[in-house]
């Protein structure tokens, strides 16, 4: 094993990482101007210990930690087995987040499955950056419609904006927002669509459409709140 592999894989040296990452993001949280828009109903849910099935994309990661109301409920976020994934998850739990690594050739999607459900049934809701963790970008997996059509439960969209910022060249483009005088939004909308217990594969593919407009809805619109370009498919 090389010395540089084992650098990249040592806990010392990924639990730095993670703390400088979070220490970056709590800098932008704190030195930027925030609304907080559309967390009403989400709010009153994770006050009640109402689990929920929370949807962003790869892409806002970056302030992921603010998306839900940690104050009132408790949430786990669903990330990669992969380096990069892993330091997500290690991030996220700075911040009380609970994880799981998605499947690997150590756990299948069942496992993974299982483990969600078991969550929502303890009263804690879901995160899931759905067109993670490779992508394509802003392509929708259908991952959290069949979860919701398993547990009933409801999908919010969640996203943010900032108006200082630039996008990193990863497959994503990971908005990495200015941490000194910036303005930004949190933007929180349910998608109102029912999942069948008993959908058919047209069913879920007309859904999964319809949750992936939605999300790229919220998203423009946010950007357009603090004077950023919309993302296309074709920038």
């Amino acid at each position: 094993m090389s010395i540089r592999k084992n650098i990249a894989d040592s806990e010392a040296v990924l639990n730095w990482a993670a703390r400088r990452i979070a220490s970056y993001i709590r800098v932008v949280n704190r030195n930027t101007k925030w609304q907080r828009i559309g967390y009403e109903e989400l709010d009153q849910l994770a006050e009640q210990g109402e689990p929920v099935i929370v949807v962003l994309w790869h892409q806002r990661l970056a302030q992921s930690p603010y998306f839900f109301p940690l104050d009132k409920g408790r949430i786990c976020s669903i990330t990669s087995s992969a380096r990069a994934g892993s330091m997500v998850g290690r991030v996220q739990k700075l911040f009380g987040m609970d994880t799981i690594a998605m499947a690997s050739k150590h756990k299948s999607n069942v496992a993974v499955s299982r483990e969600v459900f078991g969550k929502i049934k303890k009263g804690i809701s879901i995160g899931i950056a759905a067109d993670g963790p490779r992508g394509p970008e802003r392509v929708l997996s259908t991952v959290p419609l069949v979860w919701a059509r398993t547990s009933g439960k409801r999908i919010f969209g969640i996203t943010y904006s900032a108006q200082y910022g630039s996008e990193a060249g990863t497959w994503d483009r990971l908005l990495m927002p200015r941490p000194w005088r910036n303005r930004g939004v949190f933007l929180c909308r349910e998608w109102t669509e029912t999942v069948p217990r008993k959908a058919s594969e047209e069913q879920i593919e007309e859904l999964r459409q319809s949750l992936e407009q939605h999300m790229n809805d919220i998203t423009a619109e946010a950007d357009r709140m603090v004077g950023r370009e919309p993302w296309s498919p074709e920038a």
